[in-house]
């Protein structure tokens, strides 16, 4: 069976917008109130940082649970990583997520300035220089026969689907423009060349947009 490189639960505004272009420590998303996007995940009560119990059952909570399965390794960019640019000034920076990172499987960093691969808890990081085809390779080597999970963010994934590698895609557009900022498309009609789509509404109000290769 082909292991699929699968992109999950991203999250684009109703203009495409999914990050904003100045991303700092204090601003990970580059965004203000980036909650816009992701609360519709949040508010389910397969939410992996839940602290309370309840939440939403039905199709947000489906996909909320479906983010794991499957998924033996993670490729993601440098900035999904971490708000640095530029060589490493030190190694002390180990990702937003604190000792316990949610991936749970190898993850592959994309970066031009490479450095020690180091384990948190069930989570060893990989920091690789190399096109989207090796990288995948890469991935797919550590993945143990299951699929590839394309994590982000959005220049990492138009990387990838301009090279052809992506075999689904499930992206949850919510019911907010944003005007400006980084954008994984002007409209989802630009992937239809190449994948169907199925559009599913939410009680929530977003919008989850399906694709799966032609």
């Amino acid at each position: 069976m082909d292991q699929l490189l699968r992109v999950m639960n991203f999250n684009v505004s109703a203009d495409g917008v999914a990050a904003g272009e100045h991303q700092s420590f204090e601003l990970p998303f580059g965004l203000d109130r980036p909650e816009r996007l992701f609360s519709w995940a949040g508010a389910t009560a397969s939410w992996p940082m839940r602290t309370d119990p309840g939440g939403s059952r039905g199709l947000d909570d489906y996909f909320t649970r479906d983010f794991d399965r499957n998924i033996g390794a993670e490729i993601m960019g440098r900035n999904k990583f971490g708000p640095q640019r530029g060589p490493w000034q030190d190694h002390e920076w180990r990702g937003w997520w604190g000792a316990e990172p949610p991936f749970r499987t190898p993850v592959f960093v994309m970066t031009h300035h490479t450095r020690p691969s180091f384990t948190l808890s069930d989570t060893t990081f990989h920091f690789v220089d190399g096109d989207p085809a090796t990288v995948l390779k890469q991935a797919r080597d550590a993945a143990g026969g299951k699929d590839v999970r394309l994590g982000g963010g959005v220049t990492t994934i138009r990387q990838f689907l301009d090279a052809d590698l992506v075999d689904t895609l499930h992206v949850a557009v919510s019911p907010v423009e944003l005007g400006t900022g980084l954008k994984l498309w002007e409209s989802p009609d630009e992937l239809l060349d190449r994948f169907h789509l199925e559009v599913v509404p939410s009680p929530s109000g977003v919008a989850h947009h399906l694709f799966w290769r032609r």
